[in-house]
């Protein structure tokens, strides 16, 4: 799901909410303050609903549901998806949150005159209410730490794993803060009904996150059977998974643990299906954990394995375009995956072309092992790309290959700059039909 369609969605759950907000405060019978504190109080209430509701949305789609891979095209794209609600959702929190703190600027500007009364709370609702205030106060605070840490890259990956799984604890306490202080009105109201749906399934979906049991029916024990170093800094590990395991899909992914201090990582699964339980994966060291997974596992080390997720296959969309594979680096791994499973079942060959970039091709370990997967598939025609050679794939060269008119699938595996911009090229300069489809791994 690319940022446009991201920003469409949440356009759209916006607009949803907006409306039943409007709808709701149309029926209301409410009387009204003056302009002034009419304008603050509804902000101030809108933020809040606005936050709350897509917090909501973003722990839900946490969850990892299977069952919306397909419409979103991926679980990689939900995750984007949910990436960007949690950020505006976090935008909405410290509106509210500085509407609040204004509550002395529009006295001083307007008086208190014009203000409606506020309901006298007494005996246990007071006190609920003042805890929910304070809690909701400093439920901001830790949302916004969590927005840096998640957004700062070079913060490590195993701290802001750990960091990340007090999120469950901090939506419940806001989910708390909006329970006891949204006006009494709205449970008789839509919002208060949607407001009400919503938190209920962003509570359960928490609940299922602090206990750890999201994906827990999709995990698989296993044990590594072989590994081995490239001069590029790739692992390739190999598992042997136990008969529970499902099978998978060339291009689909999983998240492997291969120690719980670590927690889960999504790795592209780089061999087909054989039924046996065997997979292996291809791992480009990126970071402190990755750097040192050569030397810090050994044959026999215990792996845990959930999915498999994804929607990425050479499934061609029309009957009449031009397949177009582009892999870039370890990108190649879903690519290897395919042209194995296309040696296997060669009653599903089909013709592609596909582009390889490498940064050095003499110590590129995936060049061999595409030449002779393609050697056997008469069908896949290989083109590699040298860049230390000048010979950078560019989306001029597709245009040449590939008649302007004609409508063009092309399938994108590699660093997410250069994949965004050979895209952005492409639906420039095409005139035809232009299908792209990215894999994107970020879980922050």
């Amino acid at each position: 799901m690319k940022l446009k369609k991201i920003s469409i969605t949440l356009a759209l759950i916006t607009a949803v909410i907006l409306i039943i907000w409007g709808w709701s405060y149309q029926i209301s019978t409410t009387i009204k303050a003056s302009l002034a504190w009419e304008i603050y109080d509804n902000s101030l209430y809108l933020s809040g609903l606005l936050s709350i509701a897509l917090m909501s949305v973003t722990m839900m789609l946490a969850t990892r549901p299977v069952w919306l891979e397909k419409p979103f095209n991926g679980l990689d794209q939900i995750y984007r998806l949910h990436k960007w609600a949690g950020i505006l959702a976090v935008m909405f929190a410290l509106s509210h949150w500085l509407i609040e703190m204004g509550d002395d600027l529009v006295k001083a500007l307007f008086g208190r005159a014009g203000r409606l009364p506020e309901q006298d709370f007494s005996g246990f609702t007071h006190m609920m209410r003042d805890a929910a205030e304070g809690v909701g106060e400093w439920g901001v605070y830790l949302l916004f730490a969590m927005l840096i840490l998640t957004l700062w890259k070079r913060f490590p990956y195993n701290l802001w794993h750990y960091v990340h799984r007090a999120m469950p604890l901090i939506y419940l306490s806001l989910a708390f803060h909006a329970v006891w202080l949204a006006p009494l009105v709205w449970w008789q109201q839509p919002v208060g009904w949607l407001m009400g749906i919503l938190l209920v399934g962003g509570s359960f979906a928490s609940l299922l996150s602090i206990k750890g049991l999201i994906g827990k029916s999709r995990r698989v024990q296993g044990s590594i059977t072989s590994i081995s170093t490239s001069a590029m800094g790739i692992t390739e590990v190999k598992c042997q998974l136990e008969r529970t395991w499902t099978g998978h899909r060339a291009g689909q992914f999983a998240f492997v643990t291969f120690e719980p201090s670590e927690g889960a990582h999504p790795f592209t699964i780089a061999s087909a299906d054989h039924g046996n339980g065997q997979i292996s994966f291809q791992i480009k060291g990126l970071g402190d954990y990755t750097r040192q997974l050569g030397y810090r596992l050994t044959i026999g080390h215990p792996v845990t394995v959930e999915g498999p997720y994804g929607q990425f296959n050479f499934k061609q969309r029309r009957h009449n375009a031009a397949q177009v594979w582009i892999a870039g680096g370890v990108g190649v791994t879903p690519f290897l995956a395919w042209l194995e499973a296309l040696q296997n079942q060669p009653e599903n060959s089909l013709e592609a072309e596909m582009h390889y970039s490498t940064h050095d091709r003499a110590t590129d370990p995936f060049i061999e092992r595409l030449q002779e997967a393609c050697n056997h598939l008469n069908g896949i025609k290989l083109q590699i790309h040298d860049s230390s050679q000048g010979r950078k794939l560019t989306a001029e060269q597709l245009l040449t290959l590939h008649p302007k008119e004609k409508a063009m699938e092309v399938w994108f595996c590699g660093p997410s700059s250069w994949g965004n911009a050979l895209e952005k090229e492409l639906r420039e300069k095409s005139q035809g039909v232009l299908w792209f489809q990215q894999e994107a791994f970020e879980l922050r």
